[in-house]
């Protein structure tokens, strides 16, 4: 019984460690996505700024080159991330899964345990109402 009540409480901890990664994932995921967002603002800026939005024109401004540089790699980063969390995701539902199936197991034994604590008690009972009736 020891062990399966240790086994309940080590995928308790394991499915919660899970759900902190993906919560975190998920966070860092949001953050980057803030940081394209701007960066993409910011590149429209600086082509207004210079009334020119052909990155193959000669006068494009090399500020607004390198932003769209680092916003790339944002974008990929973000698809990184992207991927992370799945994996991350699919990882929880394994390990939630995992800690049902021996929840699911450990309830039914306490059920058993129960049904048959109940069924001695009433065995209990009927045997003193025997006895009682047998006196009368």
């Amino acid at each position: 019984m020891r062990n399966r009540e240790s086994l309940i409480r080590l995928h308790k901890f394991q499915v919660d460690e899970k759900r902190r990664k993906v919560a975190e994932l998920e966070l860092m995921l949001e953050e980057f996505r803030q940081r394209e967002r701007d960066l993409e603002a910011q590149v429209e800026t600086e082509q207004r700024k210079a009334g020119i939005s052909d990155v193959a024109h000669f006068a494009y401004p090399m500020f607004a080159k390198s932003v769209i540089r680092r916003r790339e790699n944002i974008l990929e980063s973000i698809e990184g991330i992207e991927r992370q969390l799945d994996v991350a995701k699919e990882e929880l539902g394994a390990a939630f899964r995992e800690l049902k199936k021996y929840e699911l197991l450990e309830d039914g034994r306490k059920r058993k345990v129960r049904k048959e604590a109940m069924r001695v008690e009433q065995a209990d009972l009927d045997e003193i109402a025997l006895t009682i009736h047998r006196r009368h």
